[in-house]
């Protein structure tokens, strides 16, 4: 009698949890939350939250704010112009609440950085075979907004550099941006620096370039140099990933930057613009993360890296340990992930460091590697870096945007991990993915729903 009592008991209980879970996951929807979609694989992560962002897949480089306990993220776009305004204060219902559109057709608008209520979004000829048109217009340079309505941007001002644009930007408040910038008369972008202490007025100030690189004043390099940025700057030290070099700069005289160290990693990896893309220091350790961009797809390249580099000595950065490359799952249909297709191989750190909103720099590195996902490596060792957790997005269902041109697999680009512990990334093809780190280490403040 007992145990009927109890059997009873507990299928009363069990109707009761579907009910409550069903009336909640109906909130959900009604809240706009969508769908995760299926097919994504992944070893202590997993994904919380999704958004399409209205049809946008392409979604590129982000940072975040929250006002008045709401969370905003604002994020570029490869395939389509402009920025968008995503509510993620509740992470697994990610919510669009404006797209800000750029009217200029043939123009990149992927990249964008805050800090305060100022806001900079780069602008920069689209690229042939990226759905630019070297024949047609464009726009370039870096527009200037005020954020102090978060959702409501207001332009404040459009400085160029008379040339291709600008890429990835460093803004930290105060009086200057610190630009990866075109300029007449140079190969590539160089380090240009910009006074917005009146925001309407922008007006450069310095600027240092890579010998070689000035065309104009008669130098010439074998290869092509290029600043990819962003420029990362901590007092009076600017860090630069800059062609095929770790580059340490002293700004204290702004319009003067002076050379402090260099460390050149080609040979024995690729030469170029992106053999060193990214890079950031370790707060409260002699380290930096280095990393370079994979390029060609199906590894048509030289190997690429992420790297931690010592500077101890910052006149003598060195060497000090490499990441280990991805694996695929053992039942993947492919050796390694060079054969998936697509890029293979590191882009994109969790670099917004500045911004108070994003996880501190610890001993885990988020680091985005294309068709191979995100993958997170604990450098409590630095010099022996260890994978401690990945995520990877599904094959997309459809195509958004020309790239990849081999096969049409996940290609992702950022990553952003807020201070609550929700990691946000982005890809060629697809939305806004959410995830979060389940493993040893991972942040364990509540995911931020309303409520909690």
């Amino acid at each position: 009698m007992k145990s009927n009592m109890a059997r009873s008991a507990l299928r009363v209980g069990l109707a009761t949890a579907v009910v409550i879970g069903a009336v909640a996951l109906a909130a959900r929807w009604d809240a706009g939350a969508q769908q995760v979609p299926p097919g994504w694989t992944a070893e202590r992560m997993k994904p919380i939250g999704y958004s399409d962002l209205d049809g946008r897949g392409g979604a590129f480089k982000m940072a975040i704010k929250e006002v008045d306990g709401r969370w905003y993220l604002y994020m570029g776009h490869l395939w389509h112009r402009g920025w968008s305004i995503v509510d993620v204060t509740d992470p697994t219902a990610p919510k669009l609440v404006k797209f800000i559109p750029h009217f200029q057709a043939n123009t990149w608008t992927i990249q964008m950085e805050l800090h305060d209520n100022i806001m900079i979004t780069a602008l920069q000829r689209a690229q042939t075979g990226w759905g630019g048109d070297p024949d047609k217009p464009f726009d370039e340079g870096v527009l200037i907004w005020d954020i102090s309505d978060p959702v409501n941007p207001k332009k404040l001002s459009h400085w160029k550099t008379g040339a291709n644009g600008t890429h990835r930007n460093w803004y930290a408040g105060g009086r200057y941006m610190h630009l990866a910038a075109n300029k007449p008369g140079y190969q590539g972008q160089i380090y240009v620096i910009v006074d917005i202490g009146d925001p309407k007025n922008p007006k450069e100030v310095g600027r240092w370039w890579m010998p070689g690189q000035h065309t104009a004043g008669g130098e010439t390099s074998p290869y092509p140099i290029s600043l990819h940025g962003p420029p990362y700057v901590v007092d009076d030290m600017v860090y630069l990933g800059y062609g095929s070099a770790v580059v340490i700069l002293d700004i204290s005289d702004v319009s003067k930057p002076k050379l402090v160290g260099r460390l050149d990693f080609s040979p024995p990896f690729k030469p170029g613009g992106t053999a060193v893309h990214g890079v950031m220091p370790v707060p409260g350790k002699p380290l930096l993360i280095a990393n370079s961009e994979a390029g060609a797809e199906m590894c048509q390249e030289q190997l690429n890296h992420t790297s931690i580099v010592d500077i101890s000595d910052p006149t003598k950065p060195r060497l000090l340990s490499l990441f280990p490359l991805p694996v695929p799952p053992k039942d993947a249909p492919f050796t390694d992930f060079c054969d998936k297709g697509g890029r293979f191989g590191p882009h994109n750190l969790n670099q917004e460091q500045h911004l108070p909103d994003v996880e501190r720099q610890g001993d885990l590195v988020y680091v985005t590697y294309f068709n191979a996902g995100l993958r997170i490596y604990d450098i409590r060792n630095p010099r022996l870096p260890k994978e401690v957790a990945w995520f990877v997005p599904p094959t997309p269902p459809t195509r958004v945007g020309p790239i990849p041109t081999t096969k049409l697999v996940t290609q992702t680009e950022d990553v952003l991990v807020d201070r609550r512990g929700n990691i946000y990334i982005t890809d060629k093809q697809w939305g806004l993915w959410v995830l979060q780190h389940t493993g040893p280490g991972a942040t364990t403040t509540p995911t931020g729903r309303p409520g909690r």
